[in-house]
């Protein structure tokens, strides 16, 4: 493992990238890591950022609070280390000597030796004074949060009994949960080779396919993955695949499909005729690569989901998933970088890109078939608006009641909220075309 300070620079300039450029946090993480041998240094590197992340709106606060004065615009990676020094003090708990030295050098690293000592200065003075300070940032309900005030108020708006925990669920760090690929394995046997090489996991109820990590790890060293037991999926997803109601000898359209989770879910359940379709070319070779290692086939193709007439071959599916683009507001315990990304001006855009999916999609439904539309957000005007606009125009679609264990009711479908179960926010709800 590397002495700490050029670990502490790396991380500094991955973290200014995201929160301050807009870099997806995956994205840079899969950058900064690249080069790093050591898998200590490159988990310790993934905890900076994610918890960096995360927490950027309570702890950038807070270091501004801690400064005398501003920090000028272009010290853009010394303001991401303050960051950074400061979610290892408060967030990780790690030994405040080694950080503070690490960070005091990660400085110099960065090209900001005059600053060394305003650094060392502002993680002892957090030391000194954190209750004070943190009791501070709680009057604060951005800080407090470490939410955006827009998406706070969505969330108290269209959740307003279950916001506080909505909020606090987001800022929890998600189980890593897996699919078993039942072509190729069973639970029972891959849960028995993980117990065999020291791999704690449980096997949730009401989820038949899933096992859940009790610590996250590479899964690209766990036993069974290069042969396709198993792939890495959330359980409110995978839910999605009881709600296609699947058999043999179905044609199927995954309209958003990459990258290739849901349709290989599909897949592993049934001989379908399956369409995987995305309107990213860029994204189709993730959706082959993950088939191929499932030992899985479909029909992979570029395509704008609400323009068939582009694409389709002009025979009906008997099913149709429609997993639309969404603001993501259901997974941030997952994807921590919504928070920093997402602005409320792009919520009716994309619920008006939702609507056209439907509209554009129904027709190609044969009667008797089934679409569920499902989305990762947990605010209505995506989700249950959407459906409501629909089903008006439409007078040959049903909505098909569902279980309560696929969550809160909302509209003619169901909420699962952030956290609810150990799993993601998701919304679902299935439409049924009348014979």
């Amino acid at each position: 493992m590397s002495d700490g300070a050029p670990l502490r620079a790396h991380a500094a300039r991955a973290l200014a990238r995201i929160a301050l450029d807009g870099v997806s946090l995956r994205t840079e993480l899969a950058a900064a890591s690249s080069g790093i041998a050591d898998p200590r240094d490159r988990a310790l590197l993934a905890a900076l950022l994610f918890e960096s992340t995360r927490g950027w709106l309570r702890w950038d606060a807070a270091a501004a609070a801690l400064l005398d004065k501003p920090l000028p615009p272009r010290a853009r990676e010394l303001r991401a280390l303050l960051v950074v020094g400061l979610v290892q003090l408060a967030v990780l708990d790690l030994p405040a000597y080694a950080v503070v030295a690490a960070c005091v050098e990660a400085a110099r690293l960065l090209g900001q030796p005059r600053h060394a000592g305003l650094v060392n200065a502002i993680l002892r003075r957090f030391l000194r004074e954190r209750a004070a300070l943190e009791a501070r940032l709680d009057r604060d309900p951005v800080s407090r949060h470490a939410h955006p005030r827009w998406l706070i108020d969505a969330i108290e708006r269209d959740w307003p009994d279950q916001a506080e925990s909505i909020l606090a669920a987001n800022n929890r760090q998600a189980a890593l949960t897996l699919r078993v690929n039942r072509r190729r394995t069973e639970r029972a046997a891959l849960l028995a080779r993980f117990e065999d090489a020291g791999v704690a996991a449980q096997a949730p109820a009401g989820l038949p396919d899933a096992l859940v990590l009790e610590q996250s790890q590479d899964v690209t060293r766990l036993p069974g993955y290069a042969v396709g037991w198993f792939s890495v999926q959330d359980g409110a997803a995978q839910r999605v695949a009881d709600l296609l109601e699947l058999r043999d000898g179905l044609r199927v359209l995954d309209a958003c499909a990459a990258p290739g989770g849901k349709a290989a879910h599909a897949l592993e359940r049934a001989d379908l005729a399956l369409l995987a379709l995305d309107r990213d070319a860029a994204r189709l070779p993730r959706i082959d690569e993950n088939l191929r290692r499932l030992g899985l086939e479909a029909t992979v193709r570029a395509g704008d989901a609400a323009q068939p007439e582009r694409w389709w071959d002009g025979q009906r599916f008997d099913r149709i998933l429609i997993d639309a683009p969404c603001s993501a507001t259901g997974i941030v315990r997952r994807q921590p970088d919504v928070k920093l990304h997402r602005r409320a001006a792009d919520l009716a855009p994309l619920a008006a890109t939702q609507r056209r999916l439907l509209d554009a999609l129904w027709p190609l439904l044969a009667p008797g078939g089934r679409l569920v539309y499902a989305t990762c957000s947990l605010l209505r005007i995506e989700n249950q608006a959407v459906l409501a606009q629909f089903l008006d125009a439409h007078d040959n679609a049903c909505a098909s009641p569902l279980p309560d264990r696929f969550g809160l009711a909302a509209g003619v479908g169901r909420q699962n909220l952030p956290g609810e179960g150990g799993m993601d926010g998701f919304y679902y709800a299935v439409l049924e075309k009348p014979r």
